[in-house]
């Protein structure tokens, strides 16, 4: 036990133990007015024995209770932490053995391959230790001409691509000190207008989401349109280089505000070191004897940025950008692992609540009874278990039930729910089945908000979350309270239960059908 803690306990068995003795003394002073109003002596009494017994169980409490709720909750935050291992590329290994056991799981074949083809790109990029240059920005903003710049530039001339992805080509560069092959891909542009537009971009975000080193290009001042993608590539831990390109087209005085601006617009998510000027395809100038010439493109200080950055970071770009590709490639299994999962269990609630809603329909019981044994199957909490990897018995499953039942009670919901279904079903049954079908109906209703918090629950690991069970299913009676809901709820459930109950009771009466039903009487007599 910490310190701290035995000092306040301590602290705390004083008190309580100095109140006492000073509660006994101010007793016996007070004998003679307490031999005169005995009442009062009892009332006395009764409230020191109160805060005697408080102080103790907040004793009891903080000794005992607090520390295992704590303890609880450290080893969950321990084991749902991330893990964060000395080698990312052992990490982005483990993650993917992960992805392919969750793949396992997931029934929609078409998105199954999908993922697994995904999988099997980053593993191959994984043995492989390629690195990836990705030159992003508007069509306008001279990125091809920047890509060719640096190809002839590294390699000695641009010649064919290596490959082509729809509009974007990609080129083998050599950096001295650097064993890894290095790879440069030209993007579709962003910001184009139409379908087509839309299109290309979608292809080009994806392709810098999966760089190594991204080369963000801009010919001006950032435009809000261009930020928003940059500072998202940034967000998710993209390294990225901020050129500005097309400078010759300035005066200095405006290439030094626009470098400036540009600075300070990235503050925070790009060092200024990482903002660079060049020129990949300077316009030509007009000599004083008249003569027209194109000068060299300036380009070599981003060139050795690049090369800075791949020798000092290289090997920890490439394992950051595998172990971030395979978090995304988790997290889009366990999205379609999710909805799998959602819709299977939705279809066992909407099973479990015709069945309950049949059980109370054939014998009306009082609505207490109706709500501890149909608003929560304890098989339903089983099967649910199930869709979310749970193992529950069936004990744990009644247990859980009577728990939901008892708070559905507590919080008003089982009336609530009654009155909504009875409010519907003035116009829609009448007769003797009015009785029948509320409880049928309000057993559905009442097994469905059960079982919609139950999916809540399993969802979050069996946790009810920071406002407990009692606002999970608050939350789930909300949502299933509207108007339009209720009457399609209720007019569903007469047409599944209550009329085949009303057919079954008229055949009865039917004069052809008594000497039958008269007959199988007699039989069961016998």
């Amino acid at each position: 036990m910490p310190i701290s803690r035995v000092v306040l306990v301590l602290a705390g068995l004083i008190a309580i133990l100095v109140f006492t003795l000073w509660l006994l003394d101010s007793l016996s002073r007070l004998s003679g007015l307490l031999a005169t109003y005995p009442y009062l002596g009892g009332v006395l009494i009764a409230i020191a024995i109160t805060i005697v017994i408080t102080l103790i169980g907040l004793l009891i409490w903080y000794l005992f209770i607090l520390p295992k709720r704590t303890d609880r909750r450290r080893r969950k935050a321990i084991q749902n932490a991330p893990i964060a291992p000395k080698d990312k590329t052992e990490a982005a290994g483990r993650n993917l053995e992960a992805v392919r056991q969750q793949l396992n799981q997931i029934q929609d074949e078409i998105s199954k391959q999908e993922l697994i083809a995904r999988s099997k790109d980053i593993e191959h990029n994984l043995a492989k230790g390629e690195l990836s240059i990705v030159v992003f920005g508007t069509g306008s903003a001279g990125k091809t001409s920047l890509v060719n710049a640096l190809v002839g530039r590294m390699v000695g001339s641009v010649g064919a691509a290596m490959g082509t992805t729809t509009m974007g080509e990609t080129y083998r560069i050599q950096i001295k000190g650097i064993d890894r092959e290095i790879f440069i891909t030209d993007t579709p542009g962003i910001l184009e207008a139409g379908v087509a537009g839309t299109t290309r971009e979608t292809l080009a975000k994806k392709l810098a989401t999966d760089a190594d080193l991204l080369l963000f290009i801009v010919d001006n001042d950032l435009r809000q349109s261009e930020f928003e993608p940059l500072q998202m590539l940034a967000q998710i831990g993209k390294r990225s280089l901020l050129v500005f390109n097309k400078y010759d087209l300035y005066t200095e005085s405006d290439q030094a505000l626009i470098l400036k601006t540009l600075r300070d617009r990235v503050s925070g998510l790009i060092a200024n070191t990482d903002v660079i000027m060049v020129s990949a395809n300077p316009t030509e100038v007009t000599l004083a004897t008249g003569e027209r010439v194109k000068p060299d493109a300036d380009i070599m200080p981003l060139i050795r940025q690049v090369a800075a950055v791949l020798r000092s970071e290289g090997e920890d770009l490439l394992a950051d950008n595998i172990l971030l590709q395979s978090q995304r490639l988790g997290q889009e299994a366990r999205r379609i692992l999710e909805t799998q999962r959602r819709r299977e269990a939705e279809k066992i609630v909407d099973r479990f609540q015709w069945i309950g809603a049949g059980v109370i329909a054939v014998t009306p019981v009082p609505v207490i009874d109706l709500l501890a044994t149909a608003a929560v199957n304890a098989q339903m909490v089983v099967e649910l278990g199930k869709v979310y990897g749970c193992e529950i018995n069936s004990d744990r499953g009644r247990e859980l039930a009577m728990s939901l039942a008892k708070t559905l009670v507590s919080l008003g919901i089982v009336k609530g729910v009654i009155s909504l279904v009875a409010a519907v079903l003035q116009v829609s049954v009448v007769g003797f089945l009015v009785g029948r079908a509320i409880q049928g109906i309000s057993a559905a209703y009442l097994t469905r908000i059960a079982g919609r918090s139950f999916i809540e629950y399993f969802r979050q690991d069996q946790d009810w979350g920071d406002g407990g069970m009692a606002q999970v299913i608050q939350q789930q009676f909300q949502l299933n309270r509207r108007d339009e809901f209720v009457r399609e709820f209720v007019q569903d459930a007469i047409d599944r239960v209550i009329r085949p109950f009303k057919l079954e009771d008229e055949l009865k009466e039917s004069p052809l059908m008594r000497p039958f039903i008269n007959g199988f009487k007699k039989e069961d007599d016998r």
